[in-house]
């Protein structure tokens, strides 16, 4: 017996939500599957907000820090949601859309029980969209992962991080302290 799955495309997932169909579950779109979000424990709460505000404060008006807010990724059927999603401040022109692959400078996704998903799924979403950054956080261990150069839907670079300072690619003049990033 062969087991198919149901695809769905973003335009339907936004049809179900619109139709209430997925109120009040915590789910996101990756890869045309609807797959439920883990709940975010006080430490990934903890940690995602700060990092949130001492991006802003480093970024200025430069890009919008948006947390836990879905971006659309139209090309691989998805919506992810993830945790920091570092973009152009396009103010309302995202009353008509998420932010799209090209208005996204990088993602940040804060991950204990999702440590898998995040490393494996998330990272080929993110690469296949041509998302040029990716850092994870590894709360488990207190490890940023980033993650760089995203060729045929793979990332060709990964580096592990504990302390020191990270450049952004899309701000070379912006130093982001990984310490207080992880404290």
């Amino acid at each position: 017996m062969t087991v198919t799955i149901a695809k769905w495309t973003v335009e339907q997932y936004h049809q179900m939500i619109t139709a209430g169909v997925l109120e009040n579950r915590s789910v996101e779109l990756l890869n045309g599957e609807i797959l439920e979000m883990s709940p975010e424990g006080e430490p990934h709460v903890y940690y995602s907000h700060e990092a949130a505000k001492y991006l802003e404060r480093k970024l200025g008006n430069r890009a919008t820090v948006r947390q836990s807010k879905p971006i659309t990724i139209k090309a691989s059927e998805s919506e992810p949601e993830p945790d920091l999603a570092i973009v152009q401040p396009l103010g309302r022109v995202y009353l008509t859309h998420h932010p799209y692959p090209e208005n996204i400078f990088w993602v940040i996704e804060f991950s204990q029980s999702s440590l898998g998903k995040d490393l494996e799924i998330k990272a080929d979403t993110y690469a296949q969209a041509g998302i040029e950054e990716y850092w994870l956080i590894n709360l488990r261990t207190l490890v940023l992962i980033i993650f760089r150069n995203p060729i045929e839907g793979k990332y060709q670079s990964q580096t592990r991080h504990t302390q020191g300072m990270i450049t952004p690619i899309a701000f070379p003049d912006v130093q982001v302290s990984v310490t207080d990033l992880l404290t």
